[in-house]
């Protein structure tokens, strides 16, 4: 079985993980699951998105959230963007690193940031040009990567479309997302062997939803393929507003948890991690959906019965 010696994680929690989320949670909950976040040694975080905050009202804070951070060396913090003013957004609060997303789904697009992607391709020039102004790292993301609940099936030339325009503009840092959970491992593991085959100098991020039980082996399909970064959410929470269907992204303590039990080096602190899932949970107000979560690690059965 071909499998890495270590991956790297990408905590979405903040963004992903509560832009669904009916109840909002203050700035200062938000500060102290990142806090912890940081504590548990994950290396990269997306803080959270500037977008409208009429459409996504649980990220209109993100600003104040990321004034807020007690930085920490040696750990990336990331935000997502839409447009231009979302970059601009996340340039005037010293955010490093902005994510791009564009969809793989026409349909999907246009509810997700009502443009058309060949609008989207005619900005990236800028956007890109922007960022660099700026001392921002730009990076791209694909969104219904492998399945979009509006179109169905999405083609792999759609992703390489989006590929070579991200390319075009100097962006070498890719993720490819699940948006609602509709992959599977020989589709991500035949999807990811075709772009790093043909785009071998673009660094490749796996981003899965668990909405139908298969996230944690589409990561280890990932794995097998040779993708070794990947996005997870404390507690499995997330989803898009835009897309029906699309329910919790995999849990970042599941993931770190299997990636223990295979000897796949994470180098984050699964407890830590445990700690802020349920501070997580105490927010929300409800049971969050993470397996480990709920049943404890494994090691914990094993010294309740010694």
């Amino acid at each position: 079985m071909r499998i890495p010696s270590r991956i790297t994680i990408c905590e979405v929690g903040l963004r992903d993980g509560l832009q669904n989320e009916e109840k909002i949670l203050t700035t200062a909950q938000k500060n102290q699951l990142l806090e912890l976040i940081q504590e548990a040694g994950v290396r990269i975080i997306e803080v959270g998105s500037f977008v409208n905050p009429k459409a996504v009202p649980q990220m209109a804070d993100t600003e104040d959230v990321f004034r807020n951070i007690r930085q920490r060396d040696g750990i990336e913090y990331r935000a997502l963007v839409l447009n231009q003013k979302g970059l601009e957004r996340a340039a005037s609060c010293g955010i490093r690193k902005a994510k791009f997303t564009i969809s793989a789904s026409q349909t999907h697009q246009a509810k997700n940031a009502r443009r058309s992607q060949d609008e989207l391709f005619e900005q990236l020039a800028t956007l890109s040009a922007y960022a660099k102004e700026h001392a921002m790292t730009f990076s791209g993301a694909i969104a219904t990567a492998f399945g979009c609940p509006f179109e169905g099936t999405i083609a792999i030339e759609k992703i390489k479309t989006i590929a070579k325009n991200f390319a075009a503009v100097g962006i070498h840092e890719i993720s490819l997302s699940d948006t609602t959970g509709m992959a599977n491992p020989k589709q991500v593991y035949t999807v990811c062997t075709q772009v790093l085959k043909d785009f071998p100098d673009v660094v490749w991020n796996l981003h899965f939803h668990n909405t139908r039980g298969m996230g944690l082996a589409n990561v280890v399909a990932g794995m097998q393929a040779g993708v070794t970064r990947y996005d997870a959410s404390i507690g499995g929470l997330g989803g898009c507003p835009f897309a029906p269907g699309a329910t919790g992204n995999i849990a970042t303590e599941d993931l770190v948890h299997m990636c223990e039990e295979m000897g796949i080096h994470t180098g984050v602190d699964i407890d830590t991690l445990l700690k802020a899932a349920r501070m997580l949970q105490g927010f929300i107000g409800r049971e969050l959906p993470g397996a480990v979560l709920k049943a404890g690690k494994n090691s914990d059965l094993h010294r309740s019965c010694e």
